[in-house]
């Protein structure tokens, strides 16, 4: 794991498209693989739902995570839908965290079909793996949603390297 000592979206030249990317906001997911044996997760806020018969998830990944790998060989995947009190497991899996055991020792685990689910996240999906093709820097993951449960916890959000959250009805 690596810990950066500055913000790691601010380091180095400023790419335009990273700073456009910054100013959309994004939902924070953590995405999981593996099971008790082996298993990887990753924090990505480059993440769309398409609707269709079957619906399809799509993230980008770093295409040098453990997470990508791991999703290759097992072709299935858990993305869950943090909320605003799990944003510890977003730094943690997202590499700016310490997490002394590592991001899995945060919390509790169910081993699903698809993979590993915090056991606190309530809005998450079972994702089975269609395609990987390499997108920009990144590698765009496409996959056919099998299962879906939701709650009504407050979604955490990310906005120009910042967490943040919009509730319902508070129209600013």
């Amino acid at each position: 794991m690596t810990i950066h000592s500055t913000h790691p979206f601010a380091e180095g030249p400023r790419d335009p498209a990273r700073q456009l990317r910054g100013r959309l906001v994004s939902p924070v997911t953590l995405w999981t693989t593996g099971d008790t044996v082996e298993r990887a997760g990753i924090t990505v806020s480059s993440t769309e739902v398409v609707r269709g018969e079957p619906g399809r998830l799509l993230g980008l990944i770093d295409p040098l995570s453990g997470v990508l790998d791991l999703v290759r060989r097992r072709g299935t995947w858990v993305v869950g839908v943090l909320s605003v009190a799990e944003r510890r497991l977003s730094d943690a899996f997202g590499g700016l965290d310490p997490a002394p055991g590592g991001p899995f020792a945060l919390t509790d685990w169910e081993q699903t079909a698809w993979g590993p689910r915090a056991v606190t996240v309530g809005t998450w999906a079972g994702v089975r793996l269609e395609s990987i093709s390499e997108l920009g820097w990144s590698a765009l993951v496409v996959g056919t949603i099998e299962s879906v449960a939701l709650d009504d916890r407050t979604p955490l959000a990310h906005l120009r390297g910042r967490y943040g959250h919009w509730t319902p009805g508070l129209d600013a």
